[in-house]
């Protein structure tokens, strides 16, 4: 499989096919039928996602399952790696923070999907993806990769995914990459809004995550567009 290596502060965007969101979307109903497991956001103030209610109630946790499952799908469907059978982990909700085991000649990669909901498809490079630092170090956990897909909805074209690529775990431990803020820290958005960190939470620029692998079967997928980072 021929592979073309990306220049920094690209991603890739494609579209999502509804039998992808239905996929999801039937998991996630087993997944809240069956996983009553307790969310990393019950219990933490403002943790809702925004416009889908407080933390712990079940349209938050249907739509953060929905978005993290729906990443899940379409990065399987990308690099021809079997689909998730389960939303939100194992039969107990844990998957030792190992989305997909990718093996190689040389090593393997135990990948962690990083998925988000935004407004729009256009990103800037100091737009940030958040890991609370007690998932980063999970005593168990396999994950040596993060791969963050941001999910924005057209007008026009319907759900597109924005594949960002790699996070190497290491990297963000070490302090190559990311920033570490100490639960309590109080930030300033973009908008001068503010907002307080409720645990410590690595905090990662988009601009620091090594673009997706290309392929030549990913530029076939509908949608299929080169974006550069603003």
């Amino acid at each position: 499989m021929e592979q073309t290596v990306l220049k920094s502060g690209t991603y890739i965007q494609i579209s999502v096919g509804d039998e992808q969101r239905l996929e999801a979307r039937e998991l996630v109903e087993y997944s809240l039928r069956h996983h009553h497991v307790s969310n990393i956001w019950d219990g933490a103030p403002g943790a809702g996602a925004p416009g889908v209610g407080s933390p712990g109630t079940l349209a938050s946790t249907r739509m953060l399952r929905f978005t993290g499952t729906l990443g899940e799908i379409v990065f399987a469907d990308c690099y021809h790696l079997p689909r998730p059978t389960k939303s939100f982990g194992a039969t107990d909700g844990q998957d030792w923070g190992q989305d997909f085991l990718i093996q190689s000649e040389s090593e393997n990669f135990s990948v962690d999907i990083k998925s988000m909901k935004r407004k729009s498809g256009t990103l800037a490079g100091d737009y940030v993806l958040n890991i609370p630092a007690s998932q980063l170090h999970k005593k168990g956990s396999k994950t040596t990769h993060y791969f963050c897909i941001s999910f924005h909805q057209s007008d026009t074209d319907g759900t597109i995914a924005s594949l960002l690529g790699f996070i190497d775990k290491f990297a963000l431990e070490s302090g190559s990459i990311g920033q570490l803020y100490k639960s309590g820290t109080r930030r300033t958005r973009t908008d001068g809004s503010t907002f307080t960190f409720h645990e410590s939470t690595y905090e990662i620029d988009f601009k620091d995550i090594a673009p997706p692998v290309l392929t030549d079967s990913l530029r076939k997928r509908a949608g299929f567009r080169i974006c550069e980072l603003k």
